[in-house]
């Protein structure tokens, strides 16, 4: 066991300063999330409840298991954009009669149309469906005056869609309202679809019928009526209890998980300290691994690249940071060689940068991470490495919002470890060997 100590001193200008900065972030980003919750204003969503229907995160709460988290995703997209934030809808990953969940929830308090946000909020929650391996249940109702707007526009969602049929992935979706738009398509490529009875409304589609993982053809026939809404979110329930699934993935080596050595309170003035200031890596591991132990990968050779193994909450993994400097040959060597050996042991990879300064995992460790099977968990990078997961932490304003979402850095270990028990759902299996490195223009 090798425990990193790296204990620093709160109360040092940089650290204090950091703090303040992260702080400020905070509020701008709480703002945001504010704004995203409010969905179409007071007065829909007092016209909404009049109606004796439930809003979107109404609607999730109940569909959930009681006290069981929620990993909301990209809850500020749209953000500095002329479209809504949060773009009407509600993503995310939640546990339903034990079982985690993806979850599509439309918001229809916001009027104007869905928007290319919306639009890619559903891709994204569908794609993190199908590779992970989770169940996806759609609780879908557009607005008013998106209703009679005609049949959707594109192919991408329902492409994405299909894909959950492909990979045998359950779909389940509970009808609120009107569909229209590309939320029509939620019911349309359901295997389970439930309606309100009296409230429900599906526009026809001119698309090609999929067959869903259950063999059926969908025809947009309720499978099953609900009384209300909240009969509604039973009879979801119900489905998922009945599926009978399982996670195909190991399941935590340690449990329950040690704490960190050291407090996750200090990822603010980490997160908010200038990066020239706190550029190493190992202090955000070590509030963030289980018992802030981590065995380092060829410590003294390519030096602006941190790699070794840890575990986050009693899941293995395999951790590259980048420490803010730009990769030569020897970073690059060093990362392919270490995502071999990831996927040579099926242990899942976790990519982080202090910042999000561009090209600093060169080509050579692209193209491995291309070829790498294992699952990919990324923060602060973007989507470098199309990771299973990616987050950030605030301080990148509206840009880092098309990520699966801006975080509290306090929050990091938790919101980790959900998504490495979601990535666990499916097989985790590494490809083997990846090949000789060779070296890509900017490696040298």
């Amino acid at each position: 066991m090798t425990v990193l100590d790296t204990a620093i001193d709160p109360r040092t200008p940089a650290y204090l300063e950091g703090r303040g900065v992260a702080l400020e972030r905070l509020s701008q980003l709480e703002a945001a999330l504010e704004a995203a919750r409010a969905g179409g204003g007071e007065k829909a969503v007092t016209r909404h409840h009049a109606r004796g229907k439930l809003l979107p995160r109404e609607r999730v709460e109940m569909l959930l298991d009681q006290d069981s988290p929620f990993l909301e995703l990209a809850p500020v997209a749209g953000w500095g954009s002329n479209y809504p934030v949060g773009a009407g809808m509600v993503t995310g990953v939640g546990v339903i009669e034990g079982v985690e969940c993806t979850v599509i929830a439309t918001d229809p308090t916001v009027e104007g149309g869905t928007g290319p946000y919306a639009s890619e909020k559903i891709r994204r929650a569908a794609r993190i469906a199908a590779r992970n391996r989770l169940p996806l249940v759609n609780l879908a109702e557009s607005a008013a005056d998106t209703a009679a707007a005609g049949p959707p526009p594109g192919g991408g969602v329902a492409r994405d869609l299909g894909r959950l049929a492909a990979q045998r992935v359950p779909t389940v979706c509970v009808v609120f309202g009107a569909t229209s738009g590309e939320v029509a398509y939620l019911p349309a490529l359901a295997d389970y679809t439930i309606m309100v009875r009296g409230h429900t409304k599906m526009l026809t589609l001119n698309a090609p019928p999929l067959r869903g993982v259950n063999g059926h053809v969908p025809t947009g026939a309720a499978d099953q009526l609900a009384e209300d809404e909240r009969d509604g979110l039973r009879l979801a329930r119900q489905c998922i209890r009945r599926l009978n699934w399982r996670k195909r993935g190991p399941a935590p080596r340690t449990f329950p998980p040690e704490e960190p050595k050291y407090a996750g309170e200090d990822l603010l003035s980490l997160s908010g300290a200038a990066a020239a200031t706190l550029s190493d890596p190992r202090e955000v591991l070590a509030r963030i691994l289980d018992g802030s132990d981590f065995d380092e990968f060829k410590p003294g050779y390519g030096t602006a690249l941190v790699a070794g193994w840890g575990e986050l909450h009693g899941y293995p993994v395999g951790v590259l940071a980048a420490v803010g400097a730009r990769h030569a040959a020897a970073e690059t060597q060093k990362a392919v060689h270490f995502i071999q050996l990831a996927n040579a042991t099926d242990t899942s990879l976790l990519l982080i940068q202090r910042d999000r300064t561009p090209g600093l995992f060169g080509a050579g460790v692209i193209d491995a991470l291309a070829h790498s099977t294992v699952p990919h968990l990324a923060l602060n990078t973007g989507r470098t490495g199309d990771p299973r997961f990616a987050f950030g932490w605030p301080g990148d304003g509206p840009a880092a919002s098309d990520d699966d979402g801006v975080i509290d850095p306090r929050d990091t270990r938790t919101v980790l470890g959900l998504c490495l028990s979601a990535v666990h759902s499916a097989v985790v299996e590494g490809a083997g060997h990846l090949g000789v490195f060779r070296p890509g223009k900017g490696d040298q």
